[in-house]
């Protein structure tokens, strides 16, 4: 796997960039053709805090994870951790036949476990249709915030095209907007 770190307010050393590919080598199992694969890494430092965010863009899918912790090892071990979890948690839903002719991954390091079993119970419980109302971004996170929703779907007065607002980690709003 190819492996590109870059620090945001910090220096990164070869220590933290050594500690940085070893953890991330656990993946390449999972991985079909790791060594075609490129995982951007992000440190950054705010305060006291180190963030470690990890991307790594696939075929058909994009991992990624980010963890805030006080130690910057700490913060590494828990974003390598959650995405082994996305990994195996959605194995089952990886191995669809639609989706594993085009997949990247590697099904014969996977294991079961109880997290897996109880994962392929869950199913859609509720489906809801709404009305796609026009309105700008301002107007949609309004109408989310009055709703008490994480999220919110309108149709963008501009450009006619379906988006999402969304509230962010950070209490700052996320925009997704279709191509």
């Amino acid at each position: 796997m190819e492996i590109v770190i870059h620090g945001d307010k910090v220096k990164v050393t070869k220590a933290m960039k050594d500690y940085i590919e070893e953890k991330l080598s656990k993946l390449d199992k999972y991985l079909e053709n790791s060594e075609t694969v490129r995982a951007n890494v992000i440190v950054k430092v705010t305060n006291h805090e180190q963030r470690v965010e990890i991307t790594i863009p696939l075929k058909s899918f994009i991992l990624r994870s980010e963890e805030e912790q006080n130690d910057f090892y700490a913060a590494v071990d828990k974003t390598i951790d959650k995405l082994e979890r996305q990994i195996r948690k959605n194995k089952t839903r990886l191995m669809s036949k639609k989706i594993k002719q085009s997949m990247d991954f590697n099904f014969e390091n996977f294991t079961s476990n109880e997290e897996e079993k109880n994962e392929s119970k869950r199913k859609i419980v509720k489906r809801k249709k709404i009305e796609v109302k026009p309105m700008n971004e301002e107007e949609a996170i309004l109408q989310m915030e009055l709703l008490g929703h994480e999220f919110y779907m309108y149709k963008d007065s501009d450009t006619n095209e379906p988006a999402v607002v969304y509230k962010r980690k950070d209490s700052n709003y996320g925009l997704i907007e279709s191509e």
